[in-house]
């Protein structure tokens, strides 16, 4: 898990050495190279014939699954190309709150006090890099935002309907068994090539452009989701989403030494309340024993 946060978090600094490509074929070539290195990885890993019957037999949770993961490969890399990496990678680390609010609207799931508290201290850091963003007239990052906001959206409601698919059904309500999460990120991937694809028409990166997104695409996409999908099977959630939270961290650090793109103070003071608001309550979590 710690090789998989590490993976994800050098997109903003690799995003940042770009010569040409714009906001959407930046997301076209990164979600297409993830889609061929999938099936290669899915092939190898579960065997052609398995991957094929899995999207056969996959059934409305794998393709709810998938347009979710269309939803966070497209609006990642779009978001980037119009604020900071802070901004984007700290909205995005909102994900594990959005999952427990829809838990609690969707599954009736009853939320302790501690997560209320996180949800309301993470809410005000987000809300003051917001505010700042209007008081100083920056519509371009404060757009850049609310396209990142979409993407912890996206996720918790991906998370929330696995969780409620868990199990088989029974044959009269439909008997869908739950989706494959690796098959779905290829799903994912796909779709998010070809919904960008005219979009970004007429191509315009060069060939260091394209290999730097290819690159993102294998390595920073194909790999730690299969990774984290592995991952998540013998992790505690808690364990995961703390150490899920060093891609912030490292994000941003790359970024700040990479690419001289230094966050403002208010994004370091709202980052610092969300990152403590998230880290409490997944600290609490395995102190709970829950």
């Amino acid at each position: 898990m710690l090789l998989v946060t590490f993976l994800w978090s050098i997109a903003g600094v690799v995003t940042r050495h770009l010569e040409a490509a714009a906001a959407f074929e930046v997301t076209f070539w990164r979600s297409a190279s993830n889609a061929v290195a999938l099936v290669f990885l899915l092939a190898w890993l579960q065997g052609p014939g398995a991957l094929w019957r899995g999207l056969r037999r996959g059934g409305a949770v794998l393709w709810a699954s998938g347009l979710c993961w269309t939803v966070m490969f497209t609006a990642f890399m779009v978001a980037l190309t119009m604020t900071t990496v802070a901004h984007v990678l700290i909205t995005m680390a909102l994900a594990p709150l959005f999952t427990a609010l829809m838990a609690r609207g969707w599954l009736e799931q009853r939320l302790p006090a501690r997560t209320w508290w996180a949800i309301g201290i993470a809410g005000l850091g987000i809300t003051g890099m917001f505010a700042n963003e209007v008081l100083n007239g920056r519509a371009q990052d404060l757009w850049g935002m609310a396209v990142a906001l979409t993407v912890p959206v996206a996720g918790a409601a991906m998370w929330t309907l696995l969780q409620h698919h868990a199990g088989p059904r029974p044959a009269e309500q439909g008997g869908d068994a739950p989706a494959d999460m690796s098959t779905a990120i290829l799903l994912g991937a796909v779709a998010s090539a070809l919904l960008t694809l005219p979009l970004a028409w007429p191509l315009k990166a060069s060939a260091h452009d394209i290999g730097l997104l290819a690159f993102l695409g294998v390595a920073q996409l194909a790999i730690p989701c299969v990774l984290a999908v592995k991952a998540g099977k013998v992790l505690k959630a808690p364990e995961a989403a703390l150490l899920g939270l060093l891609e912030v961290i490292m994000g941003v650090a790359w970024t700040w030494l990479g690419a001289s793109e230094a966050p403002s103070l208010p994004v370091l003071l709202g980052g610092a309340l969300v990152l403590l608001a998230l880290a409490s309550n997944e600290v609490l979590a395995l102190r709970s024993g829950r």
